[in-house]
């Protein structure tokens, strides 16, 4: 290689370089003001574990409306802004209250007609993500070919493979504008280290155009590269990044705390009625201007309880 080559290479490296280390940090309200626009579709992380709640609440907070909300196994995250009435539509697998029931304020929803819905198996979603992932329109599959299947999924079409004749279900790509994850940690960079359980959460993450992050902690850019194995979606995908310590309770978070099951518990009893499910959203939703009313709803005593259960700091590794 001769001097000439090498130095423009060098040159084309600490450029791109140069782009990549912008700093992405930034608050919950501008994250999500210069990102989300009425009538996006959102793909929201988490899988049980690492569930976006206080960053999603603030799409409520917003009143960022006719939002179509989409993944393959949803939480009570996604009742909570069904009830809030941004919700024009939800692309999913599932919906409910994990371990506990169902989802109440969808259930009344679908029934008064005042969202729509468009059903799928859980596989067939992250298909659907991962082939936006790959920039291709399709992805050919054996499942969905037989048995029933929901009528506003009707326009599924089959294909024929070129080379062997086999019929197959050609399962439409799925591109959200944007994905609102939680994370363990991030440097502000917007590199984002997650572990412990994901479900579709990469998938969703990097078929969308734009990502957004909330992290129990941002660390050094150094402390990032000592584990670069736990690094899932690099900045250069990532449009903001904000520190949000204990933002996806009251689900959890491997390593910093467990999942508040009495929580969910409770919300099951709370959201059969709708008068006490919008007293839950002023209290936990509108009321909760900043992390740290959020904080003081969970209150110290559960906040420790759930730092020494088994996914907490002692145990969560």
């Amino acid at each position: 290689m001769t001097k000439s080559i090498l130095k423009n290479f060098i040159k084309r490296t600490l450029f791109k370089n140069q782009i990549f280390m912008i700093d992405k940090t930034s608050t919950v309200q501008d994250a999500i003001k210069n990102n989300v626009n009425a009538g996006n579709t959102i793909f929201i992380g988490g899988f049980g574990h690492l569930i976006p709640f206080y960053l999603s609440h603030e799409l409520i907070r917003q009143k960022i409306v006719d939002l179509t909300i989409c993944r393959s196994g949803a939480d009570i995250l996604f009742d909570q802004l069904i009830a809030s009435e941004i919700v024009k539509k939800v692309i999913f697998g599932y919906v409910g209250n994990p371990t506990v029931g169902l989802s109440h304020t969808f259930s009344r929803a679908y029934k008064k007609k005042s969202i729509e819905i468009e059903e799928w198996t859980n596989q067939s979603i992250i298909m659907r993500l991962h082939a936006a992932r790959m920039g291709v329109s399709f992805i050919p599959s054996k499942i969905l070919q037989i048995g029933d299947k929901p009528s506003n999924i009707a326009y599924l079409k089959q294909i024929t493979c070129p080379y062997t004749g086999h019929k197959f279900s050609a399962i439409p790509a799925l591109k959200p504008d944007i994905a609102i994850l939680h994370a363990q940690c991030a440097d502000k960079y917007g590199n984002i280290q997650m572990w412990g359980i994901d479900g579709d959460t990469i998938e969703g993450a990097l078929a969308s155009d734009k990502i957004i992050v909330s992290v129990e902690k941002i660390i050094s850019n150094s402390k990032i590269k000592e584990s670069p194995e736990k690094t899932v979606i690099p900045s250069h995908r990532v449009s903001n990044i904000i520190e949000l310590p204990w933002g996806a309770y009251p689900s959890y978070v491997s390593g910093y705390y467990s999942r508040d099951d009495d929580h969910y518990i409770e919300y099951d009893i709370t959201s059969r009625d709708e008068d006490k499910i919008s007293s839950y959203l002023k209290n936990w939703v509108h009321d909760a201007r900043n992390i740290q009313e959020y904080k003081k709803l969970i209150g110290n005593t559960k906040i420790k309880e759930l730092q020494e259960g088994l996914c907490g700091v002692k145990n969560g590794d």
